[in-house]
């Protein structure tokens, strides 16, 4: 009889993992709303909302052997796993893929997918009204969304703010300086080294003004707060022996185990593994992890850490991969080994966002 596997959270690693160790286990899925949200596509469907009904995917075509659940996950112990509604579902593995937050209309708050289409919606229709933008963080979102926005309304006056006297200043030169000089050609005015001092949401757009560090002030129809990621790690306070890191990811020990529990992982933007919170970078892990519980599913009857010692721990990308589109025409990709421009990204990224490949893994 294969062994009880829960996975919290149907995220890009939840739901791939689900579905690689549906065959090994007997695989649950638990997430608090009934479809997928395709979140690089988002910046996207700001812009087109007519992308929405392309990269909303219902888990209901994810699993063929194993269960999803639409429920929202309150406790986690040892063995198990507490429902909203007092349900208690028993398993020997628990895996805690419950992701991160962001902007309101780049990824869903709460359960309701419809609630997320309205928000996408009214965000767009904001946009359209607009013809002042102004972004706060000149991350991978915010960049993105400057390009997407200066690609698809050229006529919008866009104000990207970065804290940093560069873009992505931990990458190569090549890589940054590239990018702001392509939004520099869209008409993107970037304004560097300052700090926002009265940003009213860092999560909701609005209009106003922004009184910025070096004594100037933007005023615009749209501010758009894209300010980074934060894990979404409530869940995990309840075990023993947790410690969380920046932005609240929680740390874990070299097998993805966040507490002292041998049987619970973390997985994902939530674990703080070393790598970055992205898609590409946390993708290394799905590999280690399907390879890990193949292993724990073929050894069963052997303590957990004994079938892990057999196992090269897990270790985190020096560098990770980074494709960042500024529309489906241009932008940036690092590939470990270098820097391609334009065309490497619009066929990897740009043109098509993954959705391809997300809506074949959901059987679409």
């Amino acid at each position: 009889m294969n062994k009880k596997l829960i996975i919290v959270g149907g995220g890009y690693l939840g739901a791939e993992l689900a579905k690689s160790l549906q065959n090994d286990l007997d695989v649950t899925l638990i997430d608090q709303r009934d479809a997928f949200v395709h979140v690089p596509a988002m910046i996207r469907a700001i812009v087109t909302p007519a992308l929405l009904d392309k990269t909303l995917l219902p888990y209901s075509g994810l699993l063929s052997k194993g269960k999803f659940v639409k429920a929202k996950v309150t406790h986690i112990e040892e063995h198990g796993v507490t429902l909203e509604d007092g349900t208690q579902l028993s398993a020997d593995y628990i895996v805690i893929a419950t992701g991160s937050t962001n902007g309101i209309a780049f990824k869903p708050v709460g359960n309701s997918i419809d609630e997320f289409r309205n928000t996408v919606e009214e965000t767009h229709a904001k946009l359209i009204a607009a013809k002042s933008i102004a972004i706060v963080g000149a991350g991978a979102v915010g960049t993105e969304m400057a390009g997407e926005i200066a690609q698809a309304m050229p006529d919008k006056t866009i104000t990207l703010v970065s804290s940093e006297t560069s873009l992505f200043p931990t990458m190569p030169d090549k890589f940054g300086h590239s990018l702001a000089k392509k939004l520099n050609e869209f008409g993107v005015e970037i304004k560097w080294g300052c700090k926002v001092e009265n940003l009213k949401s860092t999560t909701q757009p609005y209009s106003g003004t922004l009184r910025l560090s070096d004594d100037t002030s933007i005023e615009a129809d749209l501010i758009i707060p894209a300010i980074g990621s934060k894990a979404a790690s409530h869940l995990s306070d309840s075990l023993p022996n947790v410690c969380k890191s920046s932005n609240d990811r929680v740390n874990v020990d070299e097998y993805l185990r966040p507490s002292s529990f041998a049987n619970v992982f973390a997985a994902g933007d939530v674990a703080d593994s070393k790598d970055a919170m992205t898609i590409v970078a946390i993708s290394r892990q799905l590999p280690w992890l399907t390879k890990m519980f193949k292993a724990l599913a073929s050894d069963q009857d052997l303590p957990i850490d004994e079938v892990l010692r057999k196992m090269k721990p897990y270790s985190s990308w020096k560098k990770a991969p980074l494709l960042l589109p500024l529309g489906p025409e241009k932008g940036n990709s690092y590939l470990v080994i270098g820097t391609f421009g334009s065309w490497v990204t619009s066929k990897l990224k740009g043109k098509d966002l993954f959705i391809s490949k997300y809506r074949k893994l959901f059987n679409l």
